[in-house]
């Protein structure tokens, strides 16, 4: 059972003021570079096969300052699929501007009927298509016993979440993702089980589990839900 932990990049100067999509050249800022240190550092004793990162800047420093935390550090591996949504024409807008387009309240209520304009614009159910694309072809790559991280971008870390979920995609923009947090899921066979939402603290160490049955518990297959919430890790 593939274990995901995704995180989404620390904050940046512009992160909830402007729209910075792909715009090169957006760094962490000094507070998002502290969250990606506590980040790894709350992580740094977990397990991982392999760091996956959107190549845009604020994605991959989050990532390697995971990576630098850890002994034997890992190398951060790149993946485009996993990168920011493509905004268009939005892109560089303030969001205060943005809120008055007629077009945010499609992405508000009806986001799967939404393609942002411009030449460079990308349709929200072509991003959970890539996304999705890209977590299930890393499960096969490393194996049903990984445990890998991958660091990415907000909507594009909601829509991971939603397919998880099974939650149609008009209804993602009910997923709250913050800077940094961790989101964590399983993949089994059957189903992926979303274990974590949107954690910014705590221990991390309950998310490796003993393959052992506890006594007196009847032994479940790989994707069954324990009927009555199950006693937990």
């Amino acid at each position: 059972m593939t274990l995901v932990l995704v995180v989404r990049h620390g904050l940046t100067a512009a992160t909830g003021t402007a729209l910075t999509g792909r715009t090169p050249g957006i760094p962490l800022d000094d507070r998002g570079r502290a969250q990606a240190a506590a980040v790894a550092d709350r992580l740094a004793d977990l397990r991982l096969d392999a760091i996956v990162s959107s190549p845009m800047e604020r994605c991959v420093q989050t990532a390697e300052a995971i990576a630098a935390a850890r002994e034997p550090d890992l190398p951060v591996q790149t993946d485009s699929r996993l990168t920011e949504c493509g905004y268009g024409d939005w892109t560089g807008q303030p969001l205060r501007r943005l809120a008055r387009d007629p077009l945010w309240r499609v992405v508000q209520q009806h986001p799967s009927a939404v393609t942002f304009p411009g030449a460079d614009g990308e349709s929200l159910p072509d991003v959970q298509h890539r996304a999705v694309a890209a977590v299930r072809d890393w499960n096969a790559r490393l194996g049903p016993k990984a445990v890998y991280l991958i660091c990415s971008h907000g909507d594009v870390i909601k829509s991971i979440l939603a397919d998880s979920l099974g939650l149609h995609l008009d209804l993602y923009q009910r997923i709250g993702v913050d800077p940094c947090s961790l989101s964590v899921i399983r993949y089994t066979p059957l189903r992926p089980f979303v274990e974590r939402l949107n954690d910014t603290g705590g221990s991390v160490t309950a998310l490796t589990r003993s393959n052992r049955t506890p006594a007196g518990v009847s032994a479940l297959r790989p994707g069954d839900a324990p009927v009555g919430g199950g006693a937990g890790g």
